[in-house]
């Protein structure tokens, strides 16, 4: 086994494959850093994140500054002497200080075929956008947003039928995979980091609940994206005479021409191109229902118009 002193930077879900990988490759983590404890749930209690639960779990230290900007926890990363750090969706800039600390530099698993989806939310922005597939890149970390050179790339379809959980669940495997073999070969020296293009450069912005409202509009293509890659979080959402009604899956089908917003037969909803037949279907502090078992209880009669978001 190679000798490396590593730091692990991350905090969802998404990074605990990543790291575990790391872990059980017999790797020596000195020092995990993820985002601080926040409130969460009913209670608000404070929730420590899956990657400090894991790394606690494996007794490894783990650090939650608030900022890695100030003197004093710029001293406690160096101290750790590391040769290299990773990084996976950890949430914080990394400032020039951090970046140069460790012997190797910091190197950073991305959830997206770069240049293209820079930025907070790569998986999502990938199936709303209708892409025919993304993939990991990783990369040695400069002071850009995620504009280093690419050290490795893999690929994988998105179809129709993709959800964000299965996508995430798919690039966090090849993650983990990519992340074992990249330490290695830089520790060689075999690896050479390859320049991004210039052209294709697109940014993932943070996801908003802003988004989450089903504009009818649009083409029932758009909106079954919008479904796919919004679902757990924040969700997506039609209004019918002011009660919000979640919508967790839909099919896309051919009807004859309406208005869209336009109720047909079965929950099917007439959209800007085709219509969608809502397939899963919640109503405020309720369970996910069937269509069938959601229109049993719920009085939607056809021909409701359902209203679309304000155009700002």
């Amino acid at each position: 086994m190679i000798k490396l002193k590593l730091i692990f930077m991350g905090t969802p879900s998404f990074s605990v494959s990543a790291l575990r990988a790391i872990v059980e490759a017999g790797y020596s983590v000195v020092a995990v850093y993820s985002q601080p404890p926040r409130p969460a749930g009913r209670g608000h209690q404070l929730s420590r994140s899956p990657v400090h639960d894991y790394a606690e779990s494996v007794g490894i230290p783990v650090y939650t500054p608030k900022s890695l900007r100030n003197a004093e926890a710029q001293a406690i990363f160096k101290a750790h002497e590391a040769d290299l750090a990773i990084v996976a969706a950890y949430g914080l800039i990394l400032p020039k200080e951090i970046l140069e600390a460790p012997k190797l530099g910091c190197i950073n698993i991305h959830a997206s075929l770069l240049p293209r989806w820079r930025g907070a939310a790569p998986i999502q922005r990938a199936i709303m956008a209708g892409d025919s597939e993304t993939g990991i890149t990783i990369m040695q970390m400069d002071e850009g947003l995620d504009t280093g050179g690419m050290l490795r790339v893999e690929a994988t379809p998105i179809t129709s039928e993709t959800t964000v959980l299965a996508l995430h669940d798919k690039l966090a495997e090849i993650g983990s995979r990519l992340i074992i073999e990249t330490i290695s070969q830089l520790w060689e020296g075999s690896l050479t980091p390859l320049a991004q293009p210039e052209e294709g450069v697109t940014y993932a912005a943070k996801l908003s609940k802003s988004e989450s409202q089903i504009d009818w509009h649009r083409s029932a293509n758009e909106i079954q994206r919008q479904i796919s890659a919004l679902y757990p979080w924040p969700g997506v959402y039609f209004i019918h005479q002011g009660t919000m009604l979640k919508v967790a899956a839909a099919d896309i089908v051919s009807v004859p021409s309406g208005q869209p917003g336009e109720v047909r037969e079965g929950l099917t909803i007439i959209c800007g191109e085709n219509a969608l037949k809502v397939t899963m279907v919640q109503k405020p502090g309720g369970r996910w229902l069937s269509a069938d078992e959601f229109l049993r209880g719920y009085d939607l009669p056809v021909g409701t118009i359902l209203p679309c978001p304000a155009i700002n």
